[in-house]
């Protein structure tokens, strides 16, 4: 079972084990979740899909409706085809 030490700062290693379980790399963040026995578990935090906005830059072009991309997603689908 992996296990790691804490240091005076309160930082621990995670395990290369428990990092590829769990598919964590640089900049993951975790979340310590308190179970009824007192327990706790460490999983992999996840945000609301909103929480990415701007996280890819400026949007140039004009706004695009549902409408709009549900006739190119049809248009390409038929090409496909």
């Amino acid at each position: 079972m992996p296990s790691a030490a804490m240091t005076t700062k309160g930082q621990i290693t995670v395990p290369v084990a428990v990092r590829r379980a769990l598919g964590l790399e640089p900049g993951s963040r975790l979340q310590f979740v308190e179970r009824p026995d007192g327990a706790f578990e460490l999983r992999p935090a996840t945000y609301p899909v909103q929480s990415l906005k701007g996280f890819f830059g400026l949007h140039l072009g004009p706004a695009v409706t549902v409408e709009q991309m549900n006739e190119t997603i049809a248009d390409a689908a038929a090409e496909a085809l």
